[in-house]
């Protein structure tokens, strides 16, 4: 099928192109009665303004971009992008701007797609996702200018927009809770080290122990998978003496941690407590269900979409402290069996 174009509308009503681009666009220069006749043709046709035409009268494209510089392979299971991804969508498909997402695993490549993408004008804007520790990324994006929303913070932001909940405050709630079940033995599985919020969480677990007295404490780094977290959870139940309880930073190896302790013979949650961060349907279908720290991801990822939206409207630009997570205890705590 043919694409139309202003050409076909204007063949179509008798008229000029010039007077079909004034009626389309809303400007002065045609009687009301016939652009009412252009707009009529042109909802006949089923016209749509095209995105690069639209580009070049108001300099914007109606699309936002996001790189996940993480494994294509660990995304069909890690929950929380798939959750974060739909709450972006959702706000974003509500004022017909698209979401252009690319994985990479290659931070240089990354880099430079952010540079193309602002050179080519592909994109309004991006929304950053796993901030590091001494992040490049932060650097670059401030000197190309670009409007962005990073998803993570109040720490390594520079001058870029944040949005960001409280992770000591819930990391201090985990930890507390476990200590008054009558745990002296914890272990977290985290995620990649250079993170910033892993690097938050490991300084608050640090913080809340010493306040409550725990004085072994370990934590395993990991790549989020759930190859990774077994791995990681078998060779923290190999050891003598062997924790009581494991906070794992993502559902996945939550759930992979579980399956090694079934393996190993070790009782959940008699012989060994499990604690999941970010919830997911996945952590209630189970037996024992997991306890796990619960926020509204999908609201996360909106609320990142509805602030970049607002500073490419005009808006002032500012960080924005989202709803902290809570704890939600369930089946796979309780005291040990010592206790």
């Amino acid at each position: 099928m043919k694409r139309v174009t202003i050409a076909d509308i204007a063949r179509a009503a008798g008229v000029s192109k010039g007077a079909v681009s004034y009626a389309l666009n809303g400007r002065p220069g045609v009687s009301e009665e016939t652009r009412r006749r252009i707009l009529a043709v042109a909802e006949q046709f089923g016209w749509h303004p095209s995105s690069a035409a639209r580009a070049l009268s108001d300099g914007r494209t109606g699309v936002l971009g996001m790189i996940v510089d993480r494994p294509a392979r660990t995304l069909g299971i890690e929950s929380f992008f798939m959750q974060l991804i739909s709450g972006i969508e959702a706000t974003l498909s509500a004022r017909d701007v698209s979401l252009l997402l690319q994985v990479t695993e290659d931070r240089e490549r990354e880099m430079a797609t952010y540079r193309r993408w602002w050179a080519q004008r592909r994109v309004d804007g991006v929304i950053v996702v796993d901030l590091r520790r001494d992040d490049p990324r932060v650097a670059l994006l401030e000197e190309l200018n670009m409007p962005c929303v990073v998803i993570g913070g109040p720490h390594g932001l520079g001058t870029l927009p944040g949005v960001w909940s409280d992770e000591v405050a819930v990391t201090t709630a985990v930890v507390e809770y476990l200590a008054a079940l009558g745990h002296r033995r914890v272990a977290r599985v985290a995620g990649l080290a250079d993170l910033w919020h892993t690097s938050v969480r490991g300084q608050a677990v640090a913080d809340a122990a010493d306040r409550v007295g725990l004085t072994d404490v370990t934590t395993v780094y990991t790549d989020y998978t759930g190859e990774e977290g077994a791995r990681a959870t078998r060779a923290l139940l190999s050891r003598r003496p062997s924790p009581t309880a494991i906070v794992y930073d993502n559902d996945t190896m939550a759930v992979a941690g579980l399956g090694v302790a079934h393996e190993m013979g070790i009782a959940v949650p008699q012989q060994l407590s499990i604690v999941a961060w970010d919830d997911s349907p996945l952590c209630q279908l189970l037996h024992p269900q997991l306890s796990a720290v619960s926020r509204d991801i999908a609201a996360y990822g909106g609320h990142a979409a509805e602030q970049l939206l607002k500073i490419l409207d005009g808006a002032e630009t500012r960080s924005f402290q989202d709803t902290t997570p809570q704890l939600i205890p369930r089946g796979s705590t309780a005291p040990p069996a010592a206790a």
